[in-house]
């Protein structure tokens, strides 16, 4: 991005997008960065082992417990978090690069770590993607076809634990059908997503149905 004329560069955004695990996060997250070609990726750490189709340094940086537990005793990471026994972060340093030279940046993160970034950088952008059934949450659990029954059941748990959350976003998209969620991402990037603020009354219906 160039700089006005005569002025100073203007600060990027910072977006972040969480969801339950099995709502359809990761997928539409690489649709939405297809489709806006001016929005960056930030690319966390994590302890746990590469899936078969993930790639170093692409999808995650995959780092040791120890390098990972350096980095935080040095105060490196904008934020952090346990999930399902592995670690994820985001560097400090990369988000306030990104700002500072005007980019657009997406973090795809969870609950506990967009916490964290609301506390340190309040003009992030949060985004909460909630499935439209329990039912479908728990297909797309099973669907991976990666874990047990005994962590599929965990994990099902703790989405639904994850789901209580939905409240401290800005924006809640349903990934119901995935061109009209992923429609919704879009129109929060740029800019026009005042419709798709939490505290409308559908969403306050679904996330009822969801945690009864």
């Amino acid at each position: 991005m160039n700089d006005p004329v005569g002025g100073a560069r203007k600060r990027g955004h910072l977006f972040v997008i969480a969801a339950p695990s099995g709502a359809g996060k990761t997928s539409l997250v690489k649709a939405l960065m297809e489709r806006e070609p001016g929005l960056q990726f930030s690319v966390s750490y994590t302890t746990r082992k590469p899936r078969p189709n993930e790639r170093d340094g692409e999808d995650y940086h995959f780092v040791s417990a120890e390098r990972f537990d350096a980095m935080v005793a040095n105060n490196e990471f904008l934020e952090h978090a346990r999930v399902f026994d592995n670690y994820y972060g985001t560097a400090l340093a990369t988000v306030q690069k990104a700002l500072a030279t005007g980019q657009q940046l997406l973090l795809e993160i969870d609950w506990q770590g967009a916490e964290q970034v609301r506390a340190r950088l309040p003009e992030a952008r949060s985004i909460f993607i909630l499935p439209p059934s329990r039912n479908s949450l728990e297909l797309r659990l099973r669907q991976r076809s990666t874990d047990s029954d005994e962590v599929i059941r965990r994990r099902l748990r703790d989405s639904v634990h994850d789901l209580t959350h939905w409240r401290d976003f800005e924006f809640v998209v349903v990934n119901d059908r995935f061109d009209a969620a992923l429609h919704d991402l879009q129109q929060i990037v740029r800019g026009r997503g005042a419709k798709l603020r939490t505290n409308r009354p559908e969403i306050q219906q679904l996330a009822a149905e969801l945690l009864a």
